[in-house]
Formats: C-alpha cells, structure tokens, sequence
C-alpha cells in the first residue's frame, strides 16, 4: 500500500497519543485533585507506572494484530465476536464521553479568556458545543486533514506545557503541601480514589492502535508512536499538574474552572494567565480532534465485521466515516445538554469518571489479551502488571460511575443479538 493511502506517519502517530492524552486533563486535574493535596503524587506514581505497562503491552499487541479497530480487534482476535462487541461498544461509548468532558474543559479555558462567555452554564455549554462541532468539521474532511491539526495543536500545547512546568518549580510555595493528606481519608482510599482521577490523564495511550490502516508501516510505527507518546504525555501532564498544587491555596485551586491558567496570573499576572489559557484552549481543540477521530475509526472497523450497525462502516466521499463522527458527536452533546446545570467542575468529574470507567474494560481485555495469546515472558510480565492495574483502577472509580457504565453496556447488547440474529 502506497504511502499516500496511509496518511499517519511516526509523528503523526505520537501526536495523536499525546494529543489524546493531554487535554483536559492536564489543565482541569488539578481542581479535581486539590481535596487530596500533595497525597496525590501516590495516585500519579502508581497511574504514571500502570499506563507505562499498558503503552508496552499495546505495543505488542499491535506488532501482533495491526488492523484498524485497537482494543476491538485485540479482544476480538483473541476471545471472539461477543467479548470483542462488548469492548467496541464500552470503548465506543468512553469516547463520546470523553468528548463531551474535554468540551466542557475547552469552555473552562475560554472562560478564563473571555469571561463572560461561559457567565451561566447554559452559555459555558455552548462554547463547549461549537468547539466540539468544529473539529466534527474537520474530521469529516478527511483522516490525512485530522492528522495535520493534531500535529500542529500537539506541537502547541506540549511546548508551552513544559516550559510551564519547569519554570513553574521555582516559585512553588511548599506550604500548600502541608498537610500531605487534607482530605483525612486513609492514604489507601485517596491512592484509589486518585489513580482513577489521574488515569483520565493517562487514557489515549491506545489511539495510534486505532486507526492502524490509516499508519505507515503500522506494527513498527504503532509500537514506537504508543511508548513514546505515553511517555513524553506522562512526564509533562504529571510535572504540571504537581507544581500547579503547589502554586495555589487548595480551596481556591478546587473551585477553579481554569485551575493552570490561575496559578500562571497569580505569579506574572493576568496576561499570563490568559496565554496559559489559551493553551489549554488549543490543548483541548487537539484532544477533541484525536477523540472525535477514534470515536469514528473503532466502530468502523467493528461495522465491518458485523458486529456494530453496517451505518457506521460508510464513509463519505473524503473517505472519513462520517456516520461514526456525527452520532458520537451527537450523544456527546446530548450529555453536555443533560448536565450543562451542573459546575464546570462536577460536570467535568462526572464525564472523566463515566469515561475512565468504560475505558477500563478495552484495558483489561488488552492486557488479558495478550497474556492469553502474546508470546515472550518479559511483555507477559508487563501484561500482568497492566491487568493487575487496571484492576485496582476500577475500585476507585466509585458507585455512580460504575453504575452507568454497566447499564449503558448492558443497553448495548440487544443491538449486538438482534445484528447475528440478522
């Protein structure tokens, strides 16, 4: 296949990890975890390790399996059609979740720029809606057009991030540290409770394993794109979020909407505070391009196999599966819709905790996957440590979460019977 039919080299590939995974996260995360304090350096070090377990263990996988579809094609050429369906569709459904909270972070970062735009939630909603919107547009121009933006805003918003963090050290103030452990929780229930706020950060590390089709020379691109995106995203989400703690008091830091951008104004001002949020503003464009591209690539490849409505596996005349891009971008919006009276804050935890939940599942078929099928003890130990990870994750996600992730997965069956009945 020529390389003018793969339009998704090396860097394309790493940004797209990278751009996946560091969005909203990384500029919205510290709000979340200010009850928690300095105690959360437990919950990354043990997240920062689980994800770097899994970038490896997908690594292989994709040496294995380079086929359009990532974690749908592991659980399905390893267990069969069922266990493959259920993780399309709980991945599937993690996605469009995942849009509808990077949104609602992109009008926190407009919100810090232009105030009154994001004055009630009804107009934060709709800042949210037109960003995700537009990189609806753009994905529905074609794969090669996405893969573009996501280099460009990737390249934007790493750069800037770093250097953030760096210079950010000098000035951290290490009362805000003290206690280690304001919440008055045992340091078990807050490493549990935080790695599954902190592996929010982490979830993206699979994309590059998604659109293989679309990847040059995909099984040798793939693993290095998966390692190495995992690690650069790691490495800077982690010394950010860390300093940002420790630049700000924790009541203040846990009713921001703009968390990062805030600490930036308290130390050179408002003008800096407002280019930090223009970042994340470009930082959740990436992300939601990266998202919307997946939520699109997966059911598509699951279509053609029959195990998902035939609708998704169309594409348009730019070859992007238009169908995917627009039903999940609708029931992403639908979910902002639902919850647009909540805060910024709670709505954002709620989206991450629902997300994170039914991305565990594709996580745990993975690692099974490969300890099932793989070959090679050094990846099987990787495996093992993957799936113990993702284990653990899922205690802290909590009832609500959990709750809803189950029963939007078990709402999908009917479609799965009524497809083989078909």
């Amino acid at each position: 296949m020529t390389n003018s039919r793969r339009p998704l080299g090396f860097w394309s590939a790493t940004a797209l990890v990278v751009g996946s995974m560091i969005g909203s996260g990384t500029f919205l995360l510290p709000a979340t975890l200010a009850p928690y304090g300095a105690a959360t350096l437990i919950g990354w070090g043990i997240t920062l390790c689980g994800a770097l377990l899994l970038a490896i263990t997908f690594a292989q996988l994709a040496k294995r399996w380079p086929q359009t579809g990532g974690p749908y094609v592991f659980a399905r050429n390893a267990f069969g059609e069922l266990p493959g369906f259920i993780v399309a569709w709980s991945y599937w459904i993690s996605m469009w979740c995942a849009i509808a909270a990077i949104a609602v972070a992109f009008a926190g970062s407009i919100g810090a720029i232009f105030p009154a735009l994001t004055a009630t939630p009804a107009s934060a909603a709709a800042c949210g809606l037109v960003a995700l919107w537009l990189c609806a547009g753009v994905n529905l121009i074609g794969v090669r057009e996405a893969g573009r933006l996501q280099l460009l805003t990737t390249v934007l918003k790493v750069v800037p991030l770093l250097l953030f963090g760096l210079v950010a050290l000098w000035f951290i103030d290490t009362s805000h540290y003290v206690p280690f452990n304001p919440s008055g929780e045992s340091l078990g229930s807050v490493a549990a409770a935080t790695v599954a706020l902190t592996l929010w950060a982490m979830i993206g590390l699979e994309a590059a394993t998604v659109p293989a089709e679309s990847v040059d020379d995909a099984p040798r691109t793939i693993a290095r794109a998966t390692v190495t995106g995992t690690a650069i995203a790691g490495i800077a989400t982690v010394l950010a979020c860390t300093t940002v703690l420790g630049l700000l008091p924790a009541d203040v830091l846990a009713n921001s909407g703009a968390p990062m951008a805030d600490a930036a104004a308290s130390l050179w001002g408002p003008t800096a505070g407002k280019l930090l949020a223009m970042v994340m503003a470009i930082s959740c464009v990436g992300a939601l391009n990266g998202w919307t591209l997946l939520s699109a690539q997966l059911p598509m490849a699951a279509a053609r196999d029959g195990v998902l409505p035939r609708a998704f596996a169309r594409t348009n005349k730019r070859g992007a599966p238009a169908f995917g891009v627009i039903i999940s971008c609708l029931l992403a919006t639908v979910l902002v819709i639902c919850n647009y009276n909540r805060s910024l804050v709670d709505l954002f935890k709620f989206s991450v905790l629902l997300s994170t939940a039914a991305t565990l599942l594709p996580y745990l078929a993975g690692a099974a996957a490969w300890l099932w099928r793989g070959s090679g003890m050094p990846s099987r130990v990787a495996a093992a440590g993957a799936l113990a990870f993702s284990l653990y994750a899922i205690g802290g996600i909590g009832t609500e979460a959990l709750l809803w992730g189950v029963g939007l997965i078990i709402a999908g069956l009917p479609i799965y019977f009524w497809l083989r009945r078909a």
